[in-house]
């Protein structure tokens, strides 16, 4: 068969390649509206001649374009003489799977060939084992870049709930699911979660995704871009949430708390923070610094900056105002709070 594609290839190359004749006479020119037809040359003929040579095999993975979609099956195109197609039952073990509402012409698929004829002279192929295949090699990769992956929640299951990435069956774990507990895993039942791939045990078939590490990202950046708009030098109120040796936490709200170090807890020397303060307490600090994304307060700073006027300036102010003033120390003090 091979040899006779060539040589009719060969018979048309040498007829394009040859003078027409002229009908009309030498030196005429044969008048002609029709448009001149295209010459078919050896790269016309290069998919049909991959086509014909090229030998699929059960087993083989195939890439294809999706051409038709029933809600029975989809057919591709394989760039080879005869079509793909897949059964429905053959696309995912994903039960909340639609072929007509998750498969759509254009689309590129990669199958496992199963038959090589069906009996209607069409490729018989499944998305299901592919992805067994291939699937896990996907997981390891997103596990590497801890990639953040949309999946939907199909079921709940003992201890956490399941949704399927890449076609592979993946468990969340309750504890995984949210920031906080969850008291009834059901809610999540046909929400798509934004995930990351914890754990990928392809011999075990073990594939673990969480949530809550995305949460706690996000949530982490949040508190940043909130810390960063506190500008050095703010008076803030607290309250006293935890002493610790070496200074107190201060919780500001809005999920913020800072340090108050035991240095900046008071003017006089304390040798623990529990000897001016107790958890609880409603303290007003000073921010004095957001390096790091912690927040660094002083309690100190605020009573700096409310300290009592010398006692020269008051004498000379009441001098100033024309009131007379009295000769003992108990006079010149009266009224100022040491």
């Amino acid at each position: 068969m091979e040899t006779e594609i060539k040589n009719n290839i060969t018979e048309v190359e040498e007829a394009a390649e040859k003078p027409a004749e002229n009908p009309a006479g030498e030196g005429t020119v044969a008048a002609s509206n029709a448009p001149a037809e295209p010459v078919e040359t050896m790269a016309d003929y290069d998919k049909e001649l991959e086509a014909s040579f090229r030998k699929i095999n059960e087993g083989d993975i195939l890439s294809g374009t999706v051409i038709h979609v029933s809600e029975e099956e989809v057919t591709l195109d394989l760039n080879y003489y005869a079509p793909g197609v897949i059964k429905a039952a053959d696309m995912s073990k994903d039960p909340s799977f639609s072929l007509v509402n998750d498969v759509h012409v254009g689309d590129k698929i990669e199958a496992t060939v199963i038959k090589r004829d069906d009996g209607a002279g069409n490729i018989l192929l499944s998305c299901a084992e592919a992805k067994e295949v291939l699937g896990w090699d996907k997981l390891n990769t997103y596990l590497e870049e801890k990639a953040i992956l949309p999946v939907k929640v199909s079921e709940v299951v003992n201890k956490g709930v399941v949704g399927y990435l890449e076609g592979i069956r993946g468990f969340i774990p309750a504890s995984h699911l949210a920031l906080s507990y969850v008291e009834d895993l059901s809610t999540f039942v046909g929400q798509t979660l934004d995930v990351r791939v914890i754990t990928v045990e392809k011999e075990k078939k073990k594939l673990v995704l969480s949530a809550r590490d995305v949460l706690k990202e996000r949530e982490a950046e949040k508190m940043n871009q909130k810390i960063a708009m506190m500008a050095p030098g703010t008076v803030l109120e607290g309250k006293v949430e935890s002493l610790m040796p070496y200074g107190a936490f201060v919780d500001l709200g809005g999920g913020l708390s800072g340090l108050v170090h035991i240095s900046q807890i008071s003017q006089k020397r304390i040798k623990n923070p529990s000897e001016v303060l107790k958890e609880g307490d409603t303290v007003k600090v000073k921010v004095l610094n957001t390096n790091n994304n912690k927040i660094s307060l002083s309690m100190k700073a605020v009573e700096e900056n409310s300290e009592p006027e010398p006692i020269e300036e008051k004498v000379a102010a009441q001098y100033s105002s024309g009131k007379s003033v009295g000769t003992s120390l108990g006079d010149l003090l009266k009224g100022l709070k040491l």
